[in-house]
């Protein structure tokens, strides 16, 4: 993913779930109470994002304890969600004619 490029659901529900610090485990929690469990994410996903994410500097490792690393959202990282939050919302209101459709 480039800057500027829509995210996936996947990375938006990532950054949103960090914009409280949590380790790998309690994300994937957090991304399913968020969605009302209607998105689950496995570890193989999660990991990958998170190197992902970490490599475009939109997270960062914030601690390390034991075998448990916790991460959370930088500031680039917040304008980017904030950014692709915007754009959905838009996408929504455009689309709002349909309710208007029989």
């Amino acid at each position: 993913m480039s800057e500027g490029q829509p995210m996936t659901e996947a990375m938006y529900y990532v950054l949103l779930a960090l914009t409280r610090p949590d380790h790998g485990y309690g994300l994937m929690q957090r991304i399913r109470d968020l969605t009302g469990g209607r998105v689950t994410m496995g570890p193989g996903t999660l990991y990958g994002l998170i190197t992902k994410l970490q490599k475009i500097g939109y997270i960062e490792l914030d601690r390390e304890d034991d075998r448990r690393k916790t991460y959370l959202i930088t500031e680039k990282g917040k304008r980017a969600l904030l950014e692709e939050y915007r754009r959905l919302k838009q996408l929504v209101e455009d689309g709002k004619e349909l309710e208007n459709e029989d």
